[in-house]
């Protein structure tokens, strides 16, 4: 790694900085697609609000979660960053036009030594942080439930797509933080998990998105 910021106090390569960049970006366009309706949907997408409330919700819930794993990660003197996984990205793309998104993006590495339980609070990092950004997002969709416009989109969206985030990542499935966390401690993961995805399921009920 060559060259590199220093952000609040921790370092970021700018090859670190690059795929967080790229990341939020495609990211950010995959959910815009997602939301406009596919691929038929593009232009208008791409010329009207919908891709700056996607990179405002979507990305922004992306990048803070990988960037807490990180945070975290280096609290307990791991070297950590995050590299992103081009070919899911592309397919993350791919799948919102055609009507359905399937977002892996990529996922913070770290290495040094580290305990079970340490490694659990790496991995509840991320989607803790979704539920906290959730609760922002709660009196911006309040406000902008009753004046609608952009300030109601990215109200719904910043709610639904955090609290979707939280519950999806807390599945004890494969390499997603929920299956980390429950090797750590079934007591969190069900504490965590369960109202995340009641939260989500309300949500989407009442907003309808």
């Amino acid at each position: 790694m060559s060259g590199g910021h220093t952000i609040a106090g921790y370092q970021f390569s700018n090859s670190e900085l690059k795929d967080l960049a790229i990341a939020w970006v495609a990211l950010g366009l995959a959910f815009a697609l997602f939301f406009g309706g596919g691929a038929g949907a593009i232009g208008a997408i791409i010329a009207g609000p919908l891709l700056f409330v996607s990179l405002l919700t979507a990305g922004v819930a992306f990048l803070l979660h990988e960037v807490a794993h990180k945070v975290v990660a280096v609290r307990f003197g791991q070297t950590a960053a995050f590299r992103a996984d081009y070919s899911m990205l592309f397919l993350a793309i791919m799948s919102a036009m055609l009507g359905f998104i399937f977002a892996a993006p990529g996922a913070v590495h770290h290495r040094g030594y580290i305990t079970q339980r340490e490694n659990g609070i790496i991995a509840i990092a991320g989607p803790v942080t979704n539920l906290v950004l959730a609760v922002v997002f709660v009196p911006v969709f309040l406000i902008g439930s009753s004046i609608g416009g952009i300030i109601g989109q990215i109200g719904a969206y910043g709610l639904v797509i955090n609290l979707f985030l939280a519950a999806f990542n807390m599945i004890p499935y494969g390499p997603l933080d929920g299956k980390t966390v429950l090797t750590w401690s079934k007591l969190i993961w069900a504490a965590v998990f369960v109202p995340s995805v009641i939260a989500t399921l309300l949500a989407l009920s009442t907003i309808g998105l």
